[in-house]
């Protein structure tokens, strides 16, 4: 009987480590030619592989407003973002606007598909102009219900005051014999509406689609076609990765480093539950590997710190719950009853904490454009497959050992009593300390302010740049350039890492970007490249680009933090049945990043495309390590019924934080390693990204146990006081 109740679990185990070895085959191999659900089949970002490089010029005027070209490049981003969520848009020179797409190598195909920008009319049977582009503010695929009760796909058009006029003269004028109204996208008819009523409020349908697609097609034609200004193709071009093959192989060889020391740290402390962890992490490695390629999802820098945090995740779902079984076992609980009931209690702190993390993952994909949207896809998968690997994959590998004999206490260990923080009492130390160094921080903004006219050390990513085209007569790979070419740039702006490279395939030149060039700069460095590589002046070409991250993008970055916040906030509301625990969270959310900030400000590191990501990253850590503090909190509370005195309520979150502490602590060191690894083995633009993002968990850690908390804490009596004088 006993060997029988044991082949059970020795099956599934054998299972189990049969699927692991086949998704680890398909992650690192694929299948077939293609190496489908393979690394090597995850589309990577421009950052990362390069993609298509088309420069746009606007007609017929060599000097547009700042107005109009802002707004052009905005609504070519959202458009562009069809091929990739991670394609930039910017301004080059006074009328031109460069778009870098990753992933894809066929310029005419985009070209084609794209269309002439900013040439869309609409006109009547007589062949009268009745609307242009720029009269439709918003054009969205949608579905209703017809008069037959069946599903139609449609457009919506939304139209301009002006336009909203000269539509009802045009529908009512074709109402009679329902005249159609033909849409003429680059010449030619994309669609012919028949007007079927008089529109007078400037929103309209557009029936009659096959599919959805058909009406995302027609309503993204739609949307470019209402640019301000027309353009023109000047050129197109297949341009290699920003950072080089050597910034993949380099981030990869830390991943792998950092996460072998991970599963070491996990086995080494936490035994066997650790081991099993350790399987389980294998599991979430290679199947969001295979999700990324079978999703098609772009991967970038900010994808991959998306991957990093939910790494970070998945490891503190099973910290969470180990240390609640070893607190069982410590009560003297056998070890499956202390399994069992770990996993019970551990559930609404791992729930509560990845929820509140992927409710700003969403918003930030729903709002966000370019890297922020690649950065949320990656997190949220992250997030949903930690969960998944955490409570099922390593739960059945705990059951199996339990099943099969493991079921020592020695090889789960038991949780030591230790005193409890004393952080209520001594919350004004804290708050005293951060308050200095974001004091500190702002300081080092207002001084840089003064002297550069920037409160932080921005790059072209945020305040534009110089583009120099250089042709030098052969091909070279990205590592020559670094090693060989890179440093004359270097020498004349003094910022290695603020230097972008690109080469152009099946070309011998080269495209380098930088800071703004002052005149004395340009002609320095045409003068050094001259005399290295004897090439003249008509071999360089040098003009002045724009930021790829417009004023737009970060507009969107805000809103969407905002949104998020609120959603956070109502969340937690509903959750914790206390408005204030979102407030706390959040509030502890602003103070790292203004640490991180300060960081920045005080030590001067350069501000590129990587900061978002990296705040991005920061907001999601710290609201899941604030809610599971909360949560033992909520369960502590419970004892005390509704009403608890001043007293016991400091008791309680000294205690909760103390239960705490070792997941607080363990968590970011998991964490921290893999970020640490990216810092030692990374390239100098991996480093710029690694040691904020350090610093922000760090932060993040302080601020879950002496910040949030304690806030809470102020928040929760002074508030009961003031209630307490109105009822009386």
């Amino acid at each position: 009987m006993k060997k029988n109740g044991k082949l059970k679990p020795i099956l599934v185990f054998v299972l189990m480590i049969a699927l692991l070895a086949l998704f680890g085959y398909t992650a690192i191999w694929g299948w077939g030619e293609s190496k489908s659900c393979s690394a090597a089949d995850i589309k990577q970002g421009l950052d990362l592989a390069g993609g298509v490089s088309i420069t746009y010029q606007v007609v017929g005027d060599e000097d547009p407003s700042a107005e109009d070209m802002s707004d052009t490049i905005y609504k070519l981003q959202k458009r562009v973002s069809q091929y990739s969520t991670e394609a930039q848009v910017y301004k080059v020179g006074s009328n031109r606007i460069g778009i870098e797409i990753p992933g894809v190598s066929d310029a005419n195909t985009i070209l084609s598909e794209l269309g002439k920008p900013g040439s869309l009319v609409f006109y009547n049977t007589a062949g009268e102009e009745v609307l242009s582009g720029t009269d439709v503010t918003d054009a969205q695929p949608a579905s209703q219900t017809n008069s037959m009760g069946n599903v139609e796909y449609v457009v919506r058009l939304v139209l301009t005051t002006e336009g909203a006029q000269k539509f009802a003269e045009a529908t009512r004028a074709a109402l009679p014999n329902h005249d159609p109204i033909y849409i003429v996208f680059d010449e030619a008819i994309v669609s012919a509406p028949s007007v079927q009523a008089e529109i007078t409020d400037g929103n309209c349908v557009i029936t009659g689609m096959a599919s959805y697609e058909a009406a995302s097609n027609l309503a993204s034609t739609i949307r470019i076609g209402g640019l301000h200004l027309e353009l023109e193709e000047l050129q197109s071009n297949v341009v290699g990765a920003q950072l080089g093959t050597e910034a993949v192989n380099t981030a990869l060889k830390a991943a792998i480093i950092g996460f072998i020391l991970v599963v070491i740290l996990m086995i080494v402390i936490y035994l066997l539950p650790g081991f099993a962890a350790a399987l389980a992490l294998c599991m979430y490695v290679a199947l969001i590997v295979i999700l990324l390629s079978a999703f098609e999802i772009t991967l970038t820098l900010p994808g991959i710190a998306g991957i990093i945090l939910s790494i970070g995740m998945a490891v503190d779902a099973n910290i969470i719950t180990f240390a609640r079984i070893r607190e069982e076992l410590a009560t003297g609980k056998t070890v499956k009853s202390a399994t069992k009931i770990g996993y019970q209690k551990a559930l609404s702190a791992i729930l509560d904490g990845n929820i509140t993390t992927l409710i700003a993952a969403a918003v930030l994909g729903w709002k966000g454009t370019g890297t922020i949207k690649g950065f949320a896809t990656t997190l949220a998968l992250g997030i949903i497959l930690s969960m998944f690997t955490a409570l099922v994959i390593t739960r059945i590998f705990m059951w199996i050992f339990n099943e099969i004999g493991l079921d020592k206490v020695a090889l789960y260990g038991k949780k030591k009593e230790g005193r409890p923080l004393k952080v209520v009492s001594r919350r004004g130390v804290f708050f005293a300390i951060s308050l200095a160094v974001i004091i500190v921080g702002f300081v080092a903004m207002g001084i840089s302010k003064a002297n550069t006219g920037y409160v932080l050390n921005y790059r072209l990513d945020f305040v534009g740049g110089t583009q120099t085209t250089v042709d030098l007569g052969k091909s070279y790979t990205v590592p020559e350039l670094e090693s060989e070419v890179k440093p004359l740039f270097v020498e004349v702006t003094g910022d290695a890492a603020g230097v972008q490279i690109q080469n152009v395939d099946n070309s011998t030149q080269n495209i380098f970007k930088t800071r703004t060039l002052t005149v004395d700069e340009r002609k320095a460095l045409e003068q050094k490249l001259i005399d290295k590589y004897g090439i003249t002046t008509d071999n360089i070409q040098t003009e002045t680009i724009s930021a790829t991250i417009s004023n737009e993008m970060r507009t969107d970055a805000i809103v969407a933090v905002a949104i998020a916040s609120i959603l956070i906030l109502i969340y937690t509301w509903f959750r914790f049945q206390d408005v204030r625990v979102g407030t706390s969270a959040i509030v502890a959310m602003i103070h790292d990043v203004l640490v991180t900030l300060t960081m920045y400000a005080v030590i001067r590191v350069s501000v590129g495309s990587t900061f978002i990501a990296c705040m991005l990253t920061l907001v999601g850590y710290s609201i899941n390590d604030t809610i599971v503090v909360f949560d033992r909190i909520r369960e502590n509370l419970k004892q005390y019924g509704k009403k608890v005195a001043k007293e016991d309520l400091a008791n309680v979150i000294n205690t909760s934080l103390s239960q705490t502490l070792s997941r607080s602590l363990f968590t970011s060191v998991t964490t921290v390693i893999m970020v640490i690894c990216l810092y030692i083995f990374g390239v100098a633009s991996i480093r710029e990204f690694a040691l904020p993002l350090t610093v922000g968990i760090i932060a993040g850690t302080y601020s879950s146990i002496f910040i949030a908390t304690p806030f809470w804490y102020v928040l929760r009596t002074r508030l009961a006081k003031k209630e307490d004088g109105k009822k009386n």
